[in-house]
Parts: structure tokens; sequence; C-alpha cells
């Protein structure tokens, strides 16, 4: 636990590269003004015990110095007799309050920038939630929640996390710092519309709690009814109400951990299989890819069944699942292929449907 303890800390003792960037920026500036002001001291003491009289002192010079760069107004401790004097006396009260201005500038941005930067951010982070268009919503970023994040991250999915607690966020802005996100109750509805569900394509409750997730669940099918939305459930007596509820699917960690558990004892090389391509770096995945409504029994010959990115493996329709499809399989209306696919594999897909439908094939 104290270990645990220890790295969290680290991970919120360190800051994103943007933020490190911007305090190099501060501190070189105050570090400029430190040298431009000592050398302002060095040149202004040397000046007055110049053009003083024969009997100015080195303090009393550099005396002079700071009462003028300060416009303090004291009495003048050196006397100015002479034009030159005057005008040195002039130019150095402006270079001393223009250095002055800047050095206490760079002080106040110095202690007020986490906070400044954090409203930047902030207000870049909304604007991009509010241009997002079929992203998902992450309700609870705990260890679920990032695991979810993390495939969404794979896939190339936008999303925006919710979560409570500012340091589950934190944790993973390290890590991933263009997260969006959002600090609040994933329940109220106010922070749903600020996540932008009305563009959304799905909502995530994966919270620890079942009663949150459930009033999660409600919450967004009021806001959205026709919205999909996968909730998490601990407790199997819970399922009824969470589909009562709106949840189109619900998932149970213990029951999908049995099946798991079970799945490496009997078919072991499927499931080292499937456990390396969900780590592959090129985000290979199982998707499934809905053809337009507006399809009117074509073959799936004007379809290539497989590509360098992707591989066409089953038709799933009302009747039933069709493995290993034909060319000469006919297309339906709200047909669903199954595709083992990566990311660049999808838009490859999906260019050629928009192909088809515009050169007739979905008349």
């Amino acid at each position: 636990m104290q270990a645990r303890h220890n790295r969290r800390q680290g991970a919120l003792a360190r800051r994103s590269p943007a933020r490190n960037s911007n305090l190099s920026r501060i501190l070189r500036r105050f570090y400029v003004a430190i040298i431009a002001l000592l050398t302002l001291l060095a040149l202004g003491t040397w000046g007055f015990w110049a053009l003083g009289p024969a009997h100015t002192r080195i303090s009393t010079a550099l005396y002079m110095t700071l009462i003028t760069i300060t416009t303090v107004g004291y009495e003048e401790a050196v006397p100015l007799r002479t034009t030159a004097a005057q005008l040195f006396a002039g130019g150095l009260s402006l270079l001393g309050f223009g250095i002055l201005t800047f050095l206490f500038t760079s002080l106040t941005i110095f202690f007020f920038e986490s906070d400044i930067d954090e409203r930047l951010r902030r207000t870049r982070m909304d604007r991009e939630i509010a241009r997002l268009r079929g992203h998902y919503i992450i309700c609870g970023y705990g260890r679920v929640g990032r695991n979810v994040g993390h495939e969404l991250f794979a896939t190339e999915r936008p999303f925006v996390a919710i979560d409570e607690q500012g340091e589950q966020l934190q944790y993973e802005l390290d890590r991933h710092p263009h997260l969006l996100y959002l600090q609040g109750d994933a329940s109220d509805d106010d922070t749903l519309l600020m996540a932008n569900i009305e563009q959304a394509h799905g909502v995530f409750a994966v919270t620890g709690d079942d009663s949150r997730n459930l009033m999660i669940a409600l919450s967004a099918k009021q806001l959205r009814p026709e919205i999909r939305v996968v909730a998490r459930c601990h407790d199997v007596r819970n399922i009824g109400k969470m589909q009562k509820a709106g949840a189109d699917a619900i998932v149970s960690p213990d029951f999908t951990g049995g099946m798991r558990i079970a799945s490496a004892m009997i078919r072991p090389q499927v499931v080292t299989f499937l456990d390396e391509m969900l780590r592959s770096d090129e985000g290979l995945r199982v998707e499934e890819v809905r053809l337009p409504q507006d399809c009117h029994l074509n073959s799936l010959q004007h379809l290539p069944l497989r590509g360098r990115n992707y591989i066409i493996v089953a038709l799933r329709r009302r009747e039933g699942t069709l493995f290993n499809p034909e060319e000469q399989t006919v297309l339906e209306a709200d047909d669903v292929l199954i595709v083992m696919i990566n990311p660049q594999g999808r838009h490859e897909l999906a260019q050629h449907l928009e192909a088809r439908q515009d050169s007739g094939m979905f008349a």
C-alpha cells in the first residue's frame, strides 16, 4: 500500500511537458529580469559616482540609484548639477521602472502559474469537447474506466472521461496529456450535457457503485433515449434494475472473470491469441460495421472481403450469423459486418461503403 501511495504521489508531482515548458519560460523571464536589474544597479552606481561631486561615495551613489529606479522621490543624495547628470537620472528612472515592472510581473505569473495554466487548459478542453461528434463518455475513471479508455485510445476513438476524484484524472493525465475529462458527478444531467452527450455515440457507466451506475444509465436515457449505454454491475441481483433504467448492455466483472478463467484452461491458445491482439500496437480488433439503411439486395462482391488492414469474418443479421460469407452473399438493410480490422482498415472499409453508395450500390 505504501509503495502504491508513493507511486501515486510521484505521478501527481510530475508535470506534463506543456506545464514544464511554461514553468521554464517563466523562470527564464525571472532570471533575465534579475540580471537586468543587477546590471542597471551597477551602471547607475557607476554613473552617479562619476557624474557627482568629487567627494561622492560608492554607497551614496548606490543609494541614489535605488531611489531613482524605484521612483521614491527622496532628496537627491547626489546633487544633479549638470544637464548630463539630469538626463542620466531620467533615463535610469525609466529603465528602472520598466525592469521592475517586468520583474514583478514575472513573479506574479510564477506564483499564479498553476491556476492560469489550469484555466487555459480547461477552456481549451471545453472547446474541444463541444466540437466532438460520435464520441464516447466514460463515467467513472477508476481501474475499469481507465482500461476502457486505453481501448478507445488504441482504436482511435474519441471520448470524454468523467470522475469525481481529481487524483484519478490527474494520474491519467500525466500519461495521456491529450485526455479530455470533466471532474464531477456523472449522474448529474449538467455534467453529461457538458460532456456533449447530445452528440455522443455511447455512454459507459463503469463506476464501482451499482446504484451510481443505475442513476447514470437513467440520466443518460432521459437526456437521449436513443443513446447506447453499457453499465458495469457487481451484484447480479441489480441487473434487472439496470435494464429497467435503460442500460442496453450490462457487464458483470465477476461473471466475465469466471468465463475468462475457464477459457484459459479449456482453450489456452485462443485466449493467448486474443491477448496478443489486444496488446498489439497496431490496434487490431474484431469490430462491427453496420451497412447503410438504404441498402437494396446487393451482393457482397461489391466489397473486397479482405484487405491489408482488415478481413471480413462474418455477416450478422436478424436470423443469425453467417461465418466466412461468400462474394455472392446478398446484402440486406441493417446487416452488420463482423471484421478483424485495425483503425486504418476501418477508415478504408468506410470509404469503400461511401464510394459504392455514391455510385449507386446503395441506391
